[in-house]
């Protein structure tokens, strides 16, 4: 299957003189390219602490009984993936013990473009605090088209989802420029610093945030470099094609670069599916975007002989969301190696874990699954190795240290040995 065609490589080229712009402007540039990118003069990157609190006491109560349920349940599961030092007895005397300790500051950035995500602010906050990151920052782009009273800001729901959370560091700068500001700071005119560097960049974004990420690799850390969304859902004649047509229009709404692969050793179904999906998507909202996605290169239905072949697919497709709709979908599901998550059976859709499984939805794409994991707590953590041998430990293995190292032609190293002796 191919995937959409996303060329970062070329992005790089549009997105290298926005960085040095705001490494060596600082402020000046995010102001600069926020006008000539999102179209909205702002007259402060960061959002005022009044706003915050404006849009939590306006924001809708279903949305915010929403959002509440969503952070209640990520605690719940990310609270589960604390890593705890272990200390290790080597030998009499001697210990190695691994600490984990989380990073000093992290910049988190929330789309806005298409669509308005308040629950990405969820998914990047929550294993934040809960890894103990001591500084966080969120950043969304400014919008033009806000309500009263929030113009030039980010979106007011992503706002309050961010008061809901205790984040008050909040910028409203956009794209590339964005990850610029968390990479090198940004001072004022004065020298002030409005935004200190961070050391982590997490988050998805266009393909110009994700250009940003690869160039600025080294100079921050980043969680990934986010593509556009996919859904696989692997399928048998027992699956219902409401369900499976749903879930395929569910992920093509976010983008027309979308991809939507039913993997299938039903004919009967795989054609109920394209007749439920042909209906569904003349009644969605967002018709046009599903349509362009659907009927993209990178969309499809795939027919094997049996599930066994279905799993080798959707191995080798290495799916950022992969659905088990069959027969014994949880033995089914036990045996899948590559996927960002997986739902199992008729009642996981996707669309529970995007916004209250407790799951994170911020998830390997591009087939990057099969070599990395999703936004967790570990993303947020360093491992570091405490070792401690005492003088008999010490001694005990200076032998092997010197051959070892009389073996690398590294004589110095053995010495560092033996001068304790």
């Amino acid at each position: 299957m191919p995937r959409a065609e996303l060329d970062v490589e070329q992005a790089l080229a549009v997105v290298r003189p926005i960085v040095e712009q705001v490494r060596e402007h600082g402020v000046a540039a995010l102001v600069e390219l926020s006008e000539k990118f999102d179209g909205v003069r702002l007259d402060s990157v960061r959002v005022p602490a009044e706003a915050l609190t404006r849009a939590l006491a306006q924001l809708d109560p279903e949305v915010r009984a929403g959002l509440d349920e969503s952070i209640r349940r990520a605690r719940l599961v990310h609270a589960d993936q604390r890593r705890h030092d272990t200390t290790t007895k080597v030998v009499d005397g001697g210990t190695v013990t691994e600490r984990w300790v989380p990073v000093d500051r992290v910049g988190l950035y929330v789309p806005g473009g298409r669509a308005v995500y308040p629950s990405s602010v969820v998914m990047n906050v929550v294993p934040a605090q809960e890894a103990g990151v001591p500084g966080i920052a969120v950043t969304s782009p400014a919008q033009r088209d806000n309500p009263a009273g929030f113009e030039g800001l980010p979106n007011p729901t992503i706002l309050a989802a961010c008061a809901l959370l205790g984040i008050d560091e909040v910028y409203a700068v956009g794209g590339a420029q964005a990850v610029a500001m968390f990479a090198y700071g940004a001072k004022d005119a004065a020298g002030t610093w409005i935004c200190e560097p961070t050391d982590l960049v997490t988050g998805p974004g266009n393909i110009y945030v994700t250009a940003a990420k690869r160039l600025l690799l080294g100079v921050i850390g980043i969680d990934s470099e986010a593509g556009p969304t996919e859904i696989a859902v692997l399928a048998d004649d027992s699956a219902d094609p409401e369900h499976v047509a749903s879930d395929l229009i569910s992920q093509a709404e976010h983008d027309p670069l979308a991809a939507a692969v039913l993997v299938t050793d039903s004919t009967e179904l795989a054609a109920q599916v394209e007749e439920a999906v042909a209906r569904r998507v003349a009644a969605t909202k967002h018709t046009e975007r599903v349509t362009t996605a659907l009927s993209g290169p990178q969309s499809a239905i795939v027919l094997v002989d049996d599930v066994d072949q279905g799993l080798k697919v959707v191995d080798a497709y290495a799916a950022e969301h992969l659905e088990i709709q069959t027969r014994d979908a949880d033995a089914v599901a036990a045996r899948v190696r590559n996927a960002g998550a997986i739902f199992v059976g008729a009642y996981s859709p996707v669309s529970l874990g995007d916004y209250c499984a407790g799951s994170n939805h911020v998830l390997p794409t591009g087939g990057c699954a099969c070599f990395s994991s999703g936004l967790s707590v570990q993303s947020f953590l360093r491992g570091i190795h405490v070792v401690s041998y005492d003088r008999a430990a010490l001694e005990g293995v200076a032998g092997h240290v010197v051959a070892l190292a009389n073996a690398e032609d590294l004589p110095a190293h053995g010495e560092a040995v033996t001068a304790r002796f």
